[in-house]
């Protein structure tokens, strides 16, 4: 087990009074571990102050400002990717029951491209293992590393942190996709309704499902891969 990837979950989640008490504690296992350079793991530093010093309502109210209202920077992986789309809740389908088999069990409310989730899920894999598959949605890392940036906000150093750990870079066209899609401000009522309609950006033709999704889910569980894509038509002539 990789303690790093549970204490980014942590980091990432949304804030508690128990994660507010824990905060150097986690602090201190990433640094420990040290899975990314120094210097990169001491960004976090201004998210733990940030956590041990203000009001726990305030970094409720912030968090949710953040990541819940605000589309361009859900925690929801294959938001990014399917938006609401069709395709998109087989991806979840298939994401739980690797989940499932790997025996992570989760609640019934909870999505399986959350983030957090998927950062616990990496927690139970191997240190290569869990690199690899960290890098598959490093696209989505990267832009959302961006865009928390650009807001100037402490949580965009976890972003940097699990880039790092991924290593090499995302690829070119799809991080220009992503680019593309709308940064929505949250104060920008009109705009988020607008973003909402928007069609999902894709990697790939719309009605055939999203190559990246796939490939990141079949490199996840390499035993699977035929039975989906034979599930999907892929197997057709």
């Amino acid at each position: 087990m990789t303690n790093t990837y549970k204490a980014l979950s942590a980091l990432l989640s949304y804030p508690t009074a128990e994660l507010k008490e824990s905060a150097d504690e986690i602090y201190y296992m990433i640094r420990k571990e040290a899975l990314a350079p120094e210097k990169i793991l001491r960004k976090i530093e201004p998210l733990i102050g940030d956590l041990k010093k203000l009001d726990i309502f305030e970094l409720q109210e912030r968090y949710v400002f953040l990541f819940d209202r605000t589309r361009s920077l859900s925690l929801h992986l294959f938001e990014h990717v399917h938006g609401e789309s069709r395709d998109r809740g087989q991806a979840l389908v298939d994401l739980k029951t690797l989940y499932a088999e790997s025996g992570l069990d989760i609640e019934a409310s909870e999505l399986p491209d959350f983030l957090p989730l998927f950062l616990e899920y990496l927690s139970t894999r191997s240190a290569i293992e869990a690199r690899t598959l960290l890098a598959e949605p490093l696209s989505v890392i990267v832009t959302l590393k961006e865009r928390l940036a650009k807001r100037k906000t402490s949580y965009a150093a976890l972003f940097r942190v699990l880039e790092a750990i991924a290593g090499g870079k995302p690829a070119q066209a799809e991080l220009d996709e992503l680019r593309k899609a709308p940064d929505d401000d949250p104060n920008d009522f009109q705009a988020l309704d607008a973003a909402w309609e928007d069609q999902a950006v894709t990697f790939g033709p719309g009605e055939e499902g999203c190559p990246k999704v796939d490939q990141m889910l079949n490199r996840m569980h390499p035993r699977d891969a035929a039975a989906r894509h034979a599930a999907q038509g892929g197997g057709q002539s």
